[in-house]
């Protein structure tokens, strides 16, 4: 008796063991029934099928995945050729449809390697190496990942995501691309240059006709003052010449011989010069 009593709960263990599973909120599950899929479970806790071989439980990732993409080589509209190194995130969102045509994660991976390989090439290659480095990098990756999410569709998978980690040139082609760069920052360096010297130029010009036009202003002026000193000297003169016109010609006279006359001249005057007069008396 104790025997089949120990029977029946080895039987009934290993039913259990085989009917009853566990789902974990990380995953989902398809129940296999001779190898045809039934029914899906994508709600954690306990759960019962048949034994097996007659049911299986299949268990995916109900989780985000990543996939970082292998860097390969892209043609822009500008036929500059470039290395792109980029990533995608993903899920699976249709378990059965998932086993259906991909059944496997590597499966899966190689498919959307495929997929979004062919959707980056076909976007940036219509965009030039600008455009995808800098300006319209995020609106390119939209476009992307809008068109990956429709083709990864029919195998059950949804694309959340694909980003440009990194764009790089061929090593055979950055010298070249170097040089121009190089040449491109050279030729702005020159217009700059010589718009600083056209600029300097224009303000020497500038400032030497203010400086011609203040010195013509201070001519001008200084001459007027002189002209009104030399009228005053005139009329101060006048007035003392009619005052006394004799003295004034005496004054004027001793001025001229003063100017004329040195210990080193000799003189030879008439007897009725005035000077003569002057020197005997």
């Amino acid at each position: 008796m104790k025997k089949i009593t120990i029977v029946i709960i080895v039987l009934i263990s290993i039913i259990l063991l085989t009917t009853v599973f566990k789902v974990d909120v990380t995953e989902q599950v398809v129940i296999l029934q001779f190898g045809k899929p039934i029914r899906t479970i994508q709600t954690p806790g306990l759960h019962l099928k048949l034994p097996a071989p007659i049911q299986n439980a299949v268990f995916f990732d109900n989780r985000l995945l990543e996939y970082d993409v292998q860097p390969a080589e892209v043609l822009s509209t500008d036929k500059k050729t470039l290395i792109v190194d980029n990533y995608v995130r993903w899920r699976i969102i249709d378990p059965l449809l998932f086993l259906q045509t991909l059944q496997a994660i590597p499966n899966a991976v190689t498919r959307l390697d495929d997929i979004v390989y062919s959707e980056i090439r076909r976007e940036l290659g219509l965009h030039n190496m600008h455009e995808i480095i800098t300006d319209n990098r995020e609106k390119i990756m939209e476009e992307v990942t809008k068109a990956s999410y429709e083709s990864t569709l029919p195998y059950g998978i949804e694309i959340i995501d694909v980003r440009i980690k990194r764009v790089d040139l061929p090593e055979e082609n950055e010298a070249s691309i170097y040089a121009r760069m190089q040449a491109e920052r050279e030729r702005q360096a020159n217009q700059y240059r010589s718009e600083g010297d056209e600029e300097s130029q224009m303000i020497i010009a500038s400032t030497e006709k203010e400086k011609t036009i203040i010195l013509a202003d201070a001519y001008k002026s200084a001459e007027e003052t002189r002209g009104k000193g030399e009228a005053t000297a005139l009329g101060i003169y006048a007035r003392v010449y009619s005052a006394d016109p004799s003295f004034y010609e005496f004054l004027r006279t001793l001025e001229t011989y003063k100017s004329v006359i040195d210990t080193n001249t000799t003189l030879v005057l008439p007897a009725d010069s005035k000077l003569f007069e002057l020197l005997v008396k």
